[in-house]
Protein backbone atom coordinates (compact mmCIF):
# COMPACT_ATOMS: atom_id res chain seq x y z
CA UNK A 1 0.00 0.00 0.00
CA UNK A 2 2.70 2.77 0.79
CA UNK A 3 4.47 1.67 -2.78
CA UNK A 4 1.31 2.11 -4.40
CA UNK A 5 0.82 5.72 -2.39
CA UNK A 6 4.73 6.58 -3.66
CA UNK A 7 4.55 5.40 -6.91
CA UNK A 8 0.99 7.31 -7.36
CA UNK A 9 2.17 10.41 -5.62
CA UNK A 10 5.57 10.47 -7.42
CA UNK A 11 2.91 10.57 -10.79
CA UNK A 12 0.30 13.40 -9.67
CA UNK A 13 3.73 15.50 -8.75
CA UNK A 14 4.96 14.72 -12.07
CA UNK A 15 1.84 15.75 -14.03
CA UNK A 16 1.44 19.31 -11.50
CA UNK A 17 4.76 19.92 -12.69
CA UNK A 18 4.13 19.45 -16.33
CA UNK A 19 2.04 22.68 -17.14
CA UNK A 20 4.59 25.00 -15.17
CA UNK A 21 7.56 23.68 -17.39
CA UNK A 22 5.36 24.44 -20.82
CA UNK A 23 3.89 27.24 -19.46
CA UNK A 24 6.63 29.38 -21.49
CA UNK A 25 6.53 27.63 -25.00
CA UNK A 26 8.49 30.50 -26.19
CA UNK A 27 11.13 33.13 -24.70
CA UNK A 28 8.31 35.70 -25.66
CA UNK A 29 5.57 34.08 -23.27
CA UNK A 30 8.34 34.53 -20.33
CA UNK A 31 9.21 38.03 -20.83
CA UNK A 32 5.29 39.37 -20.95
CA UNK A 33 4.49 36.58 -17.65
CA UNK A 34 7.70 38.79 -15.82
CA UNK A 35 6.94 41.46 -17.01
CA UNK A 36 3.13 41.31 -16.34
CA UNK A 37 4.32 39.95 -12.95
CA UNK A 38 6.74 43.03 -12.02
CA UNK A 39 4.12 45.48 -13.08
CA UNK A 40 1.37 44.30 -10.91
CA UNK A 41 3.79 43.87 -7.68
CA UNK A 42 4.71 47.67 -8.63
CA UNK A 43 1.35 49.33 -8.90
CA UNK A 44 0.76 47.55 -5.28
CA UNK A 45 4.04 48.41 -3.87
CA UNK A 46 3.78 52.06 -4.86
CA UNK A 47 0.60 52.53 -3.39
CA UNK A 48 2.05 51.09 -0.27
CA UNK A 49 4.59 53.74 -0.55
CA UNK A 50 2.57 56.48 -1.23
CA UNK A 51 1.05 56.18 2.17
CA UNK A 52 4.42 55.59 3.57
CA UNK A 53 5.43 58.61 2.22
CA UNK A 54 2.63 60.73 2.82
CA UNK A 55 1.76 60.88 -0.55
CA UNK A 56 -1.66 59.46 0.29
CA UNK A 57 -4.08 59.28 3.24
CA UNK A 58 -3.18 56.48 5.20
CA UNK A 59 -5.61 53.39 5.31
CA UNK A 60 -4.05 50.54 7.14
CA UNK A 61 -6.88 47.90 5.32
CA UNK A 62 -5.47 49.38 2.19
CA UNK A 63 -2.12 49.14 3.26
CA UNK A 64 -2.24 45.55 4.14
CA UNK A 65 -4.43 44.21 1.26
CA UNK A 66 -1.69 45.96 -1.31
CA UNK A 67 1.03 44.54 0.58
CA UNK A 68 -0.28 41.22 0.74
CA UNK A 69 -0.87 41.59 -2.70
CA UNK A 70 2.68 42.62 -3.37
CA UNK A 71 4.19 39.90 -1.42
CA UNK A 72 2.29 37.45 -2.87
CA UNK A 73 3.31 38.80 -6.68
CA UNK A 74 7.26 38.85 -5.61
CA UNK A 75 7.51 35.22 -6.18
CA UNK A 76 5.93 34.90 -9.31
CA UNK A 77 9.11 36.32 -12.20
CA UNK A 78 11.35 34.20 -11.20
CA UNK A 79 10.70 31.25 -12.84
CA UNK A 80 9.79 33.26 -16.15
CA UNK A 81 14.19 34.03 -16.27
CA UNK A 82 14.03 30.89 -18.68
CA UNK A 83 16.92 30.19 -21.32
CA UNK A 84 16.44 32.28 -24.46
CA UNK A 85 14.28 35.14 -22.61
CA UNK A 86 17.38 37.46 -22.52
CA UNK A 87 16.74 38.42 -25.77
CA UNK A 88 13.75 40.70 -27.26
CA UNK A 89 11.28 43.38 -25.55
CA UNK A 90 13.22 42.85 -21.93
CA UNK A 91 15.16 45.23 -19.91
CA UNK A 92 16.96 42.63 -18.45
CA UNK A 93 20.55 42.60 -18.24
CA UNK A 94 22.68 39.62 -18.81
CA UNK A 95 24.38 39.81 -15.64
CA UNK A 96 20.67 37.91 -14.17
CA UNK A 97 21.95 34.94 -16.75
CA UNK A 98 25.54 35.18 -16.12
CA UNK A 99 25.37 35.54 -12.40
CA UNK A 100 22.36 33.47 -11.36
CA UNK A 101 23.57 33.14 -8.05
CA UNK A 102 23.57 36.54 -7.14
CA UNK A 103 20.16 37.73 -8.89
CA UNK A 104 18.71 34.66 -7.10
CA UNK A 105 20.16 36.21 -3.63
CA UNK A 106 18.46 39.80 -4.59
CA UNK A 107 15.43 38.09 -5.19
CA UNK A 108 15.27 36.24 -1.75
CA UNK A 109 16.17 39.05 -0.14
CA UNK A 110 13.62 41.48 -1.85
CA UNK A 111 10.93 38.97 -1.11
CA UNK A 112 11.49 38.40 2.49
CA UNK A 113 11.33 42.28 2.47
CA UNK A 114 8.51 41.98 1.20
CA UNK A 115 7.07 39.60 3.67
CA UNK A 116 8.28 42.10 6.53
CA UNK A 117 6.20 45.00 4.86
CA UNK A 118 3.28 42.60 4.56
CA UNK A 119 3.86 41.98 8.45
CA UNK A 120 4.36 45.35 9.39
CA UNK A 121 1.63 46.58 7.43
CA UNK A 122 -0.74 44.55 9.18
CA UNK A 123 0.14 46.21 12.51
CA UNK A 124 -2.41 49.16 11.27
CA UNK A 125 0.80 51.61 12.23
CA UNK A 126 1.47 54.22 9.98
CA UNK A 127 4.79 54.38 11.52
CA UNK A 128 5.45 50.39 11.21
CA UNK A 129 5.01 50.66 7.93
CA UNK A 130 7.40 53.53 7.26
CA UNK A 131 10.27 51.74 8.92
CA UNK A 132 9.43 48.51 6.85
CA UNK A 133 8.83 50.32 3.33
CA UNK A 134 12.76 51.80 3.24
CA UNK A 135 14.32 48.40 3.38
CA UNK A 136 12.34 46.84 0.67
CA UNK A 137 12.40 49.56 -1.36
CA UNK A 138 16.26 49.71 -1.51
CA UNK A 139 16.04 45.75 -2.18
CA UNK A 140 13.88 46.84 -5.14
CA UNK A 141 16.64 49.63 -5.87
CA UNK A 142 18.97 46.89 -6.15
CA UNK A 143 18.06 44.88 -8.59
CA UNK A 144 16.91 47.94 -10.65
CA UNK A 145 20.65 48.89 -10.36
CA UNK A 146 22.50 45.88 -11.22
CA UNK A 147 20.02 43.92 -13.12
CA UNK A 148 17.22 46.37 -15.00
CA UNK A 149 18.55 48.24 -18.40
CA UNK A 150 17.46 51.79 -18.46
Amino acid sequence: MKKQFAFFSGLLALLLALPASAQFAKPEDAIKYRKASFTVMSAHFGRVGAMASGRAPYDAKAAAENADIAAAMSKLPWAAFTEGSDKGDTRAKPEIWKDSAKYKEAADKMQAELTKLSAAAKVGNVDALKTAFGPAAATCKNCHDNFRKE
